[in-house]
């Protein structure tokens, strides 16, 4: 079956969307880390346990919530556990699994972390675009993100 190639137009946007998709997380990335020397996935991982009430994920439930592997997780939060941001505790409803909670130094890390990436992330997008073309930004990310995996 022959390919549904790209008009034009579409390759434009496509194109368009791929340098977004690389330009803007590594630049905020990059702020991030001058700022608070945390990781764009240290900070994934401690703002999202720190959404949870009690600031506890099952590490099952996070990876998916995160759309991480498990494995992928489970290293990269035991390097974190070393730095003292999350502790692990066994998961009393998966023998093979654990909690993750964020610690109370996880939590002030993130804290102090939170003005300098908010002012990055405006910086590097949010105070370019209209309310307008925001509003459309939020719907098409939305219904693209929301697609079955």
């Amino acid at each position: 079956m022959e390919p549904r190639w790209l008009t034009e137009e579409e390759d434009r946007a496509w194109r368009a969307f791929r340098r977004l998709l690389t330009a803007v997380p590594a630049r905020t990335a990059r702020d991030l880390a001058a700022d608070s020397g945390l990781s764009a996935a240290d900070y994934e991982v401690l703002s999202t346990l720190s959404e949870k009430t009690g600031h506890r994920w099952s590490l099952k439930d996070l990876a998916a919530k995160m759309e991480w592997s498990r494995s992928r997780l489970s290293h990269h939060t035991a390097r974190m556990q070393q730095r003292g941001l999350v502790e692990r505790e066994p998961d009393p409803a998966d023998a093979r699994g654990c909690i993750l909670h964020l610690t109370t130094g996880g939590l002030r890390v993130l804290k102090a972390a939170v003005p300098a990436h908010v002012a990055s992330v405006r910086a590097r997008v949010l105070d370019h675009l209209t309310p307008d073309e925001l509003a459309t930004l939020e719907r098409i990310s939305t219904r693209v993100a929301d697609l079955p995996g």
